[in-house]
């Protein structure tokens, strides 16, 4: 890893750039232009080529920037030069699916532990994996867990980050709907889908009622983006 630093933002960013140029490869595309890299990813040139700058990566004046160099450039400054074992606690429906997700592996987050406390799952098999008991979680750390997912109910989420945190996983991705505390060394992120669907709502709704009040029918908070 370079030492320069990369703005929170411009990583945000750096996985739809990835997949974008993952896309371009398989259609044996070798440039591609800040402009349509921009509109493939959804944001403007500009923001694309100060984005890849931070990376060291300026393209070519007239040609653009080589997609499987890009690619390259891109995976290894968000680390994916190897593979990072997931592990996945919690075995309802999320927890089974997402372990059933093909696309994790093909984009090197194989799923390698799967964990529950429910004693009708332990022992039993999903996507080629035995669901351990969540008291084997503390044997984690010699399994070369690289990320664990939370998919437990709200109430147990706190003490299985605890356990991830002791067995030395340094970075946690919760599904579940609560805030939880980890140590300023591990990275944690949230996914609420229960928030986004609510923010959605409000969006949609908002859009219809600015609509309504518009001589040409569109809605004035999207002119103002």
């Amino acid at each position: 890893m370079s030492g320069r630093r990369i703005p929170d933002a411009t990583v945000e960013r750096l996985p739809v750039y990835l997949r974008v140029l993952h896309d371009l490869a398989t259609t044996g595309q070798g440039t591609v232009s800040s402009e349509q890299l921009a509109e493939m990813a959804g944001v403007n040139a500009a923001k694309v080529r100060k984005d890849l700058s931070h990376l060291g990566t300026y393209g070519t004046r007239g040609v653009g920037y080589d997609v499987d160099f890009l690619s390259f450039e891109i995976a290894s400054r968000l680390g994916l030069a190897s593979e990072t074992a997931v592990a996945i606690v919690g075995m309802g429906n999320l927890g089974r699916a997402l372990a059933n997700h093909a696309g994790f592996r093909d984009r090197g987050f194989p799923v390698s532990n799967l964990y529950d406390n429910d004693e009708s799952k332990v022992g039993t098999e999903v996507a080629g994996h035995v669901i351990q008991h969540l008291d084997e979680l503390g044997a984690v750390a010699k399994a070369d867990i690289g990320i664990g997912v939370i998919t437990t109910p709200p109430e147990v989420a706190q003490d299985v980050a605890d356990r991830l945190v002791q067995a030395g996983v340094r970075a946690i991705l919760n599904f579940a709907p609560i805030v939880i505390a980890v140590p300023a060394h591990v990275t944690l992120r949230k996914v609420d889908l229960t928030h986004e669907l609510q923010v959605l709502n409000f969006y949609q709704q908002r859009e219809g009622a600015d609509a309504a009040t518009q001589p040409d029918g569109s809605a004035a908070w999207l002119r103002e983006i």
